[in-house]
């Protein structure tokens, strides 16, 4: 990843560190927030890596006039068993039919991430404070804000790309370049505050240390 370059990291795959996928990494993403899901992402794969830094995050779509939904359940929002595009044309079908005749500022949305930093021994599962008690988790929030398009434009990105018209671009995430997309994301402004909250801890620690 670029952007943690910026920071001097280098991002390896848990393949890569050889984390092995478990079953229950599926019950991970159990809670109603953002924060929580990354949180608790983060602190499992921490207390797996041996004593690595952990970046995890959490994503979704977030839709004004739907109370904030699809939210948390974004991938899986459709209740589709589909994968791959299959599954996003059927969580995108269930946006159109939510929004029906909605128009102007009711097709507001937002899309929303939230990274979390943490290390071995974070354990803190149900604590959502941007440092938790122990110190070890950091986390940040990002936002990018858009309209939900009536018709698809573009076949960039994935999930709900295409029909989210960038405010910051002017136009959809499904025409945009990858550059433009990640100039603007939600994920790549989460991943810079959460990696600056980080480098700030770690240079504050090796003064107390000092």
């Amino acid at each position: 990843m670029p952007l943690l370059a910026e920071f001097g990291y280098r991002a390896i795959s848990l393949d890569d560190a050889g984390i092995a996928e478990q079953p229950e990494e599926n019950d991970i993403e159990c809670f109603d927030t953002f924060e929580e899901n990354a949180c608790a992402k983060a602190r499992y794969f921490a207390e797996r890596s041996g004593g690595r830094l952990v970046l995890a995050d959490d994503s979704g779509l977030c839709v004004d006039s739907l109370g904030g939904a699809p939210g948390v359940l974004s991938k899986r929002w459709a209740g589709s068993r589909a994968s791959g595009q299959a599954l996003d044309d059927d969580n995108n079908a269930k946006l159109l039919a939510e929004l029906g005749s909605c128009d102007g500022a009711a097709r507001g949305a937002a899309y929303v991430c939230v990274a979390a930093i943490a290390h071995e021994g974070s354990r803190s599962p149900r604590d959502v404070h941007r440092v938790d008690r122990e110190r070890s988790v950091h986390w940040a929030r990002g936002e990018t804000r858009g309209v939900i398009a009536r018709e698809p434009q573009g076949s960039n990105g994935f999930g709900y790309d295409p029909y989210f018209v960038s405010d910051d671009l002017g136009k959809a995430f499904g025409i945009a370049t990858r550059e433009e997309k990640a100039r603007v994301s939600h994920r790549a402004r989460a991943v810079r505050a959460a990696c600056q909250q980080w480098a700030e801890h770690a240079h504050n620690k090796t003064l107390a240390d000092s």
